[in-house]
């Protein structure tokens, strides 16, 4: 029987894991990652709200691996060996057939004074400390933004900021505290959210005069202090920093002599196969794909690119030629807690609709019928 070694518990994990197994019923899988749980980090950003629960979010695996036949081995990676052959981890080797890694990316913690900033996408604690720290503030100021990596523009998630910007000042008015605080949306990027298109970020600016949020745009990042923003272009107050830096590749790829790009991310081609390395893939955070340069680092994402590996896996192991492609296209709802922006790009066309109630309980939708599957 062929040994099929995934690593990682994410989007892009669980989806290789659920294609081999729909696609061929006799391959032994066996998933690697520190906990056997998965967070579906999209929803983090109604945590703050109390819409969402932590224990909501994070599902245990132990249903999952029953019901798919996955052998769970509870470790962090370390590096490779016999040219990917060899998974090495903190918990033994595992020797394998194919190899998919999904485990994520790392976001750069390099600016000085981020030790003072949350970064909501770390998971459901940062959603709760979020959530804890607002409770507690009478009035001040907010200031929400996120970096990228300079080296990988495409290494960066950037619309989740929208949505905590946008869920903020909704829970704030509906709280019928708004007056007391001033919410600063900052970037290093003149056109934030450039990447969704041009309509987008028309729609993101207009959307922020209305609701009377401040802007720091176009000024690269000097750090931040306990109290404080610092950019090229000033200094300004807060009294609660929300800041998404840009990613790169995971520190155990430091380990390994896998093909890097410029960000640090391990380099792919279109087939999601690691350059120069035999039946090893990747997905998701952890890859630098070809395609557009909007290219998005989302959970949608990582689920094309994981399902078009474990396809091509399959391929090669069966001796054939792999063919399975994702195709490159971004769909977003940009979540206001009780309306939503939808945002769609694919390489010949863009879609930006106006806030609506529909939008906010497709999110819902679409969160209650993925984890169905998982759980």
């Amino acid at each position: 029987m062929k040994k099929v070694t995934i690593v990682g518990a994410g989007f892009g994990a669980l989806t290789a894991a659920r294609t081999l197994r729909k696609l061929k019923s006799n391959v032994e899988i066996t998933l690697v990652a520190p906990r056997p749980e998965f967070v579906y980090l999209p929803s983090i950003i109604w945590i703050p709200s109390g819409l969402r629960q932590p224990e909501d979010l994070v599902i245990p695996l132990d249903n999952f691996f029953r019901r798919h036949k996955i052998r769970y081995h509870q470790a962090s990676a370390t590096g490779l060996d016999h040219g990917g052959r060899t998974l090495l981890t903190d918990n033994g080797e595992i020797d394998n057939d194919a190899l998919v890694i999904a485990s994520g990316g790392r976001f750069i913690k390099k600016l000085p004074g981020i030790e003072h900033i949350i970064t909501p996408c770390e998971g459901v604690a940062a959603g709760m400390k979020i959530r804890d720290r607002l409770q507690r503030m009478s009035g001040g100021t907010i200031a929400i933004g996120f970096g990228g990596n300079p080296k990988e523009p495409s290494a960066m998630r950037g619309g989740p900021m929208f949505e905590f910007l946008f869920g903020i000042d909704e829970l704030l008015r509906k709280q019928k505290r708004r007056d007391a605080f001033k919410l600063i949306f900052f970037t290093p990027a003149p056109k934030p959210g450039a990447r969704l298109g041009p309509k987008a970020v028309e729609g993101l600016l207009r959307e922020m005069k209305k609701r009377g949020i401040e802007t720091h745009l176009g000024h690269k990042m000097k750090g931040f202090t306990e109290s404080s923003v610092i950019t090229e272009g000033g200094e300004f107050q807060a009294d609660l920093i929300l800041f998404m830096p840009g990613m790169t590749g995971n520190q155990w790829f430091d380990n390994t002599e896998l093909p890097r790009s410029p960000g640090g991310l391990i380099r792919a081609d279109r087939y999601c196969r690691v350059s120069g390395w035999n039946r090893v893939y990747v997905a998701g955070d952890s890859g630098s794909f070809p395609g557009p340069d909007w290219l998005p680092k989302q959970a949608h994402m990582a689920d094309l690119q994981a399902a078009a590996a474990a396809k091509n896996l399959l391929s090669e192991l069966n001796g054939e030629s792999p063919d399975a492609t994702y195709k490159p296209e971004l769909i977003c709802i940009v979540d206001a807690h009780s309306r939503g922006m939808l945002v769609a790009r694919t390489p010949k066309r863009s879609l930006v609709l106006p806030p609506s109630r529909l939008f906010h309980w497709s999110k819902r939708w679409f969160e209650k019928q993925y984890l169905k599957a998982i759980r």
